[in-house]
C-alpha cells in the first residue's frame, strides 16, 4: 500500500506542478485550476487513509471527519458567498490558516517529542515552523483587515525599531532552545515566549506597510506560509507537504519581485513603510476638472476606431465587468478595436482585475499588459478608465516630490481622449492627487461605473 500512496502523492505533486503552467496561460487557466484542485484530492484521499490505519483509529477517524465537514462547509459558503471585490481578503484570510496550520503542527511536534532526545536539525526545523508560521497566520491577519479598511497605517520608524528588537529576541530564544540539549522548565518558558512572540512579530510586520503596497504584502505572506509548510512536512516527512510548500514558497517570493519591479518599490523600503524620502505635495493643488455625460461618451465611442479600457478597483466595488462585456459586444459590432489594458497591481491583489474580467467571459485575446502597449497609447481614440488611479497617475513619471514617483504607469494619458469613470475625486491607495484629472484631454464621468456603462449602452444602441 506504501507503493500506491507515494504514487498517489506523485500523482499530487504533478498536478500541482501543472496546475501552475497551465496558469500561466490564459487561455488554459482554468484547466490549471482543475488540475490542482484534482491532485489536492488525491492529496487529501491519501492522507486520510494514512491517518485511518494509524493508532487511536477511532479517534483519528472522529478528528478526520470533523475536519473535513467543517473545511468542505467553510470552503462552500465562501466560494458562494464571497464578492469578487473581497477576493483580496479571503486569500489573505486562507493564507492566514495556513501559517496556522503550519504554527500549530510544529509546535504540537515540540510538544509530543518534549522529553525524546531531539536533534539539532529537527529542533530548527520545528522553531522555524513556529516563527514563520505564527507570523504569517498574524500578519495575514493584519493585512486582512487593512484590505478591510478597518486599519491605518501605522508609525513606521517606531514599529521598524520595535519588530527589529523583537526579531532579535526571538532569533536569541530559538537558538538558545536550538542548542539545549535537554528540556527543563525553562525551556518550556522560553518555547512559550518563542511562539508568543511570533504571533506578535507578524503583527509588527504588518502594520507599517501602506495600502497600495497590499499586493507586495500578499504575496510576500504567501512565500513565508510556503517556507513553514515546507517545515510542517519536513517534521511529517511527507512529500506532498514539501512539495506544496516549495511551489507556494517559490512562486511567492517570485511573485514579491515581480510586484516590487511593477511598482518601482524595493521590498525592504515597503516592509519598513518607506516612501523613499518622498513628500505628497500634489496633495495641496487643487485640479480643476471637466465633467462629461453619459450620452457625450456614447458619441465619442461610437466614432472611435481604437479604444482602451483600464480597470481598477473601482470597476470591482461597481461589478462593473459584465457591463463592460456589453460595452465590448457593441463596439466591435460598430468595427471597433477594444483592448482591456491591465497594470500588474491593480486592484487589491496580482491578478486581480484579470479574474474580474475572466468572470464576465472576456475573451483573453483583448487583454494586453501595460509593457505590451504603453508604447502605442497615442493611437487610441479614446481611454476609458473604470476606477483606476494610482496605475495611470503621470505624476509618477513627472513629480519628483510624488508618493509614486518612479512607478511605472499605464499612459493613458497619451490617447487622444481619456474618459475617467469615478464616484468623486477621492485618491487612490496612494494618498496621491492625479494631475491627469486636470488635463485639456482628460473628462471625468461621475457616478457608480455599472450604471454609467448601462447607459452608455443604452446611448449607443440609439445612435
Amino acid at each position: 500500500m506504501e507503493i500506491v500512496i507515494n504514487l498517489a502523492y506523485l500523482y499530487s505533486a504533478t498536478s500541482f506542478i501543472l496546475g501552475l503552467k497551465f496558469m500561466g496561460n490564459t487561455q488554459k487557466a482554468k484547466s490549471g485550476n482543475l488540475f490542482a484542485a484534482t491532485g489536492m484530492l488525491v492529496a487529501i484521499i491519501a492522507t486520510s487513509y494514512l491517518v485511518i490505519n494509524q493508532d487511536p483509529k477511532v479517534e483519528n477517524i472522529i478528528i478526520l471527519i470533523l475536519v473535513l465537514l467543517i473545511g468542505t462547509v467553510v470552503g462552500r459558503y465562501m466560494s458562494k458567498k464571497v464578492e469578487m471585490t473581497a477576493m483580496p481578503q479571503l486569500v489573505s484570510l486562507f493564507n492566514a490558516l495556513g501559517g496556522l496550520s503550519a504554527f500549530i503542527i510544529s509546535l504540537n511536534e515540540l510538544v509530543i517529542n518534549f522529553n525524546n532526545d531531539l536533534t539539532i536539525i529537527f529542533k530548527t526545523v520545528v522553531i522555524s515552523g513556529i516563527v514563520l508560521g505564527g507570523a504569517s497566520f498574524t500578519g495575514s491577519i493584519i493585512a486582512f483587515y487593512k484590505l478591510s479598511g478597518k486599519f491605518n497605517k501605522g508609525n513606521p520608524k517606531l514599529l521598524k525599531r520595535v519588530s527589529q528588537m523583537l526579531l532579535i529576541v526571538i532569533m536569541i530564544l530559538s537558538i538558545s532552545i536550538i542548542t539545549t540539549p535537554d528540556f527543563t522548565i525553562s525551556s518550556v518558558i522560553t518555547i512559550v515566549l518563542i511562539s508568543l512572540f511570533s504571533l506578535f512579530y507578524g503583527v509588527l510586520f504588518s502594520l507599517p506597510i501602506g495600502g497600495a503596497d497590499m499586493p507586495v504584502l500578499i504575496s510576500l505572506l504567501n512565500a513565508i506560509t510556503g517556507i513553514a509548510t515546507i517545515f510542517s512536512g519536513i517534521v511529517f516527512n511527507n512529500p506532498i507537504m514539501i512539495v506544496g510548500g516549495v511551489l507556494v514558497g517559490s512562486t511567492g517570493i517570485i511573485l514579491t519581485i515581480q510586484m516590487c519591479k511593477a511598482m518601482n518599490r524595493s521590498l525592504k523600503n515597503i516592509l519598513f513603510g518607506v516612501q523613499k524620502g518622498a513628500i505628497n505635495t500634489s496633495n495641496d493643488t487643487e485640479i480643476e476638472v471637466q465633467q462629461t455625460s453619459t450620452v457625450e461618451v456614447s458619441s465619442l465611442l461610437a466614432f472611435s476606431k481604437k479604444i482602451a479600457v483600464i480597470p481598477g478597483y473601482g470597476m470591482a466595488v461597481a461589478q462593473a465587468q459584465q457591463a463592460c462585456y456589453e460595452l465590448q459586444k457593441k463596439l466591435i459590432e460598430r468595427g471597433a478595436e477594444l483592448t482591456y489594458i491591465i497594470h500588474p497591481v491593480a486592484g487589491r491583489m496580482p491578478g486581480h482585475m484579470n479574474v474580474l474580467l475572466a468572470e464576465a467571459n472576456i475573451d483573453y485575446r483583448y487583454i494586453k499588459d501595460m509593457v505590451d502597449v504603453n508604447d502605442a497609447m497615442e493611437q487610441f481614440d479614446v481611454a476609458i478608465i473604470i476606477g483606476a488611479n494610482d496605475v495611470v497617475n503621470p505624476a509618477a513619471e513627472t513629480d519628483v516630490n510624488s508618493i509614486i514617483y518612479g512607478m511605472p504607469i499605464i499612459k493613458a494619458y497619451k490617447a487622444k481622449q481619456v474618459i475617467m469613470m469615478k464616484r468623486g475625486m477621492a485618491t487612490g491607495y496612494s494618498g496621491a492627487i492625479n494631475p491627469l484629472f486636470g488635463r485639456s484631454n482628460c473628462k471625468i464621468l461621475f457616478g457608480d461605473a455599472k450604471e454609467s456603462l448601462v447607459k452608455i449602452n443604452d446611448e449607443l444602441k440609439n445612435i
